[in-house]
């Protein structure tokens, strides 16, 4: 590690744990190059690597300042590690489609959208890629590789995993029509209808809907918005309920936005290593961290070929274009034939578009300014929940993604948060549609991958005053 990689490391951890709190002043360049006896240029890379992270700024002629850190706002509480005994019929779809389609209207303030804003991607630029692709394009590739996808993307997909220290053979790799597609292929290639699927507690609605489509049940297994799902409880659930696959998120978890350690993941693969279990890993944010790394995917511990490692590009540079893919280990020629037989290929223009814009480079410049945007606007939303919310208001930073999990104040109903939210124009994801129980229903999900303006701050500020007219305690 470099050292003003060793000196931004310091003061970030000040930082998080509440010794340099928000509007602290930091040390001028000059004094900290001197105290430290290190160069003013090691010093200016230490506070520049910072300010890229969000956790300071620099205000003219005035100094650099904490913007980041440590919150006044209580953490989330912990789950209960309880599993049911007995596993879910699913019945959730109804609800998911009334949330869903009372957020369409451009007007209404998207904080309950699962999708960032299509403003913070390079749409100009793939579009000129697109256009030049296209035009030179084989005739031939319009029908060639059809299933499992164009050559050369899956070629570009499979050196990202390799910088990021996997080995991923590229006739492994499905491109599929986004990632839900290929999440969609890996459960029918695992489980018949009545089997029962482990999932997390609270769980990605999609999930939910799948296992509902498909005839499956669902084991709910309680998750940390911090630490991610209670592998205790997960033990206990695939001794007793002998679910057919895993479900689950282990990068920025939405709606939790957790993240599972190193460790933890290695002990996940393990723990369905020893009861034959495959993991359909649902990976599209992983891109987007607020760390030093990209954190290893689960597959990256995978020595059997169990971990069926599902992405996209929608999430983090072209959403619209619906290309996904799946790492496929052991069941490759399955998920192969499975997308031959129902959708047979994603979109050859899009995938050629994508490969050339991958193999021109940009993409990892791209992605460090929308971490960075992604990262201040969290800032930005805990410190205006800090301010407009009230008591009883709890959540946890993510360390990455762009949701934000949020406890209510006791007796605050999510979903009448979520109709009279909506009736003044501004949406939310009411906790119930995260649950094949329909539970959590004082939690909601807030989305902050949209543009910062007034008119995010000011409909932060309506929603803050209607939970406090809601809380029978305020």
């Amino acid at each position: 590690m470099k050292l003003y990689e060793q000196l931004a490391n310091t003061i970030a951890e000040s930082i998080q744990n509440g010794v340099l709190c928000r509007g602290d002043k930091l040390p001028s360049i000059r004094h900290t190059s001197q105290s430290r006896s290190i160069s003013p240029s090691t010093v200016f890379q230490a506070y520049y690597l910072l300010e890229a992270r969000g956790l300071i700024s620099a205000h003219e002629r005035s100094g650099y300042f904490v913007t980041g850190g440590a919150i006044v706002i209580s953490p989330s509480p912990e789950p209960k590690s309880e599993v049911n005994e007995t596993s879910t019929q699913v019945d959730v779809s109804e609800l998911v489609f009334e949330v869903l389609e009372s957020m369409r209207a451009r007007n209404i303030v998207p904080f309950g959208s699962a999708f960032p804003s299509p403003l913070l991607f390079p749409m100009a630029s793939l579009a000129r890629t697109m256009a030049s692709s296209v035009q030179v394009m084989d005739a031939w590739q319009s029908v060639d590789n059809l299933s499992p996808g164009d050559a050369n993307l899956r070629r570009q997909i499979a050196l990202r995993y390799m910088i990021d220290g996997l080995n991923v053979p590229v006739d492994e790799i499905v491109v599929t029509n986004g990632a839900l597609e290929a999440l969609n292929l890996c459960l029918m290639a695992v489980t018949r209808p009545g089997d029962s699927v482990l999932i997390e507690s609270p769980t990605f609605y999609a999930a939910l809907q799948s296992i509902e489509r498909i005839g499956l049940r669902a084991v709910e297994v309680p998750s940390h918005p911090r630490d991610g799902i209670d592998l205790k409880a997960m033990e206990w659930a695939l001794e007793h309920h002998k679910p057919k696959a895993c479900w689950l998120m282990t990068n920025f978890q939405n709606p939790l936005g957790s993240l599972l350690s190193d460790e933890k993941k290695q002990a996940l693969v393990a723990l369905l290593s020893k009861y034959q279990v495959p993991l359909i890993e649902d990976d599209v944010y992983g891109e987007l961290y607020f760390g030093e790394k990209r954190p290893a995917p689960a597959k990256a511990f995978d020595k059997e070929g169990l971990v069926m490692h599902c992405s996209s590009f929608s999430k983090c540079l072209a959403p619209g274009y619906r290309v996904g893919w799946v790492a496929t280990g052991r069941y490759s020629k399955l998920i192969e034939r499975l997308k031959l037989t129902t959708t047979l290929s994603a979109s050859v223009p899009a995938q050629v578009a994508l490969a050339q814009y991958l193999q021109k480079g940009g993409y990892d410049k791209h992605l460090r300014t929308l971490r960075h945007t992604l990262l201040v606007n969290q800032i930005k939303f805990i410190e205006s929940i800090e301010r407009y919310f009230p008591k009883g208001t709890r959540l946890t930073p993510p360390q990455g993604g762009y949701f934000l999990w949020m406890k209510l104040p006791d007796g605050v109903n999510a979903l009448e948060l979520h109709r009279i939210a909506l009736a003044n124009g501004i949406s939310i994801a009411p906790g119930p549609i995260f649950s094949a129980q329909k539970s959590f229903t004082d939690y909601i999900r807030l989305n902050y991958g949209h543009i910062w303006d007034a008119r995010t701050e000011a409909s932060l500020a309506t929603l803050g005053a209607i939970v406090s007219d809601l809380s029978p305690y305020s």
